[in-house]
């Protein structure tokens, strides 16, 4: 991760295309160490791209990267069963608590005054 920050720190910077000389003098300024494999593995992959479209397309392929897991919680702390059907209930009744907004009225001043 930090050949390639530093690899968009220099992209950022004006230089379309960075050298391994130049990330190596990113790293270095940050005291972090370049390891020289990574720059070479870097530089290979992205020599002759555009950074915005592999950018694009590594969004693309993180948008069918599923992120949720609410549910998974659930699932996993209750493999008894019976004891945690009524913590269920519980979450479900705490859930449907609404809270109150204050209005504007009970300040003393609207934000559209």
């Amino acid at each position: 991760m930090k050949v390639i920050a530093a690899y968009l720190l220099a992209v950022l910077g004006g230089n379309a295309a960075p050298s391994a000389a130049d990330l190596k003098g990113i790293l270095s300024s940050v005291g972090a160490e370049a390891d020289d494999d990574s720059i070479t593995l870097l530089l290979s992959e992205v020599k002759g791209k555009d950074i915005t479209e592999v950018i694009a397309a590594g969004r693309e392929k993180l948008a069918s990267v599923p992120a949720g897991g609410g549910g998974a919680v659930a699932v996993a702390a209750a493999p008894s069963g019976g004891a945690a059907a009524p913590a269920a209930a519980e979450a479900k009744k705490e859930e449907k608590v609404e809270e109150k907004e204050e209005s504007d009225e009970d300040m003393g001043f609207s934000l559209f005054d």
